[in-house]
């Protein structure tokens, strides 16, 4: 990258100064930014609106934290392949900073981001991502034809479901991220690799 390049702002909007965030937000914040050592560009963007951003990151962790069914490197595969879909290059490096410490290969998301299915993936993981896009992109045509071909894999109807959350989940954050031009933080693309 050029030193020369121009710093874009984080946002389209205002954002909010660290100080004058609501406490609960702002120990939010400062969790990430000690776990990672920076503050990811979306918690600051999002957080010009308190209660969205409430709802936003309580919805985010409730899908992509919890306990049993997906891995989270499949939670975090789900994202990169339906964010790349959607050309939203913030989520596609942020996360895909993400997968490569989660599924330990500093590889996989580069090559799921730029075409999953060239990727050396398992037949589950091809048929969790082909799901994923097709919620993303064709979710009117979903049939239990589509569901059954998911149980064929191994999957259990919780982890279809949160397959399709996902997916529709990141559907709306990748929109928002693209509308308020939010850009990824540059820590993002040297992380797990």
């Amino acid at each position: 990258m050029n030193d020369q390049s121009p710093v874009r702002p984080i946002s389209a909007f205002d954002v909010p100064r660290l100080e004058d965030l609501p406490e609960d937000i702002a120990a939010v914040i400062g969790k990430v930014q000690e776990k990672s050592g920076f503050v990811p560009n979306v918690f600051l963007a999002l957080a010009r609106r308190p209660d969205e951003f409430r709802a936003f990151f309580a919805y985010h962790d409730a899908l992509m934290e919890r306990e049993g069914g997906l891995n989270k490197a499949e939670r975090e595969m789900i994202v990169v392949a339906t964010s790349a879909a959607n050309q939203c290059q913030y989520c596609v490096v942020a996360h895909g900073a993400i997968l490569r410490i989660r599924a330990k290969d500093p590889l996989i998301a580069d090559l799921v981001a730029v075409n999953w299915r060239k990727s050396p993936l398992s037949a589950r993981q091809r048929a969790m991502l082909d799901f994923a896009l097709k919620v993303t992109e064709r979710a009117q045509e979903i049939t239990e034809a589509d569901r059954q071909a998911l149980r064929d894999e191994g999957f259990s109807d919780d982890e279809i479901w949160d397959i399709a959350a996902i997916a529709a989940f990141f559907g709306m954050s990748n929109r928002l991220v693209n509308a308020f031009d939010i850009p990824p933080n540059a820590e993002f693309h040297a992380l797990g690799r």
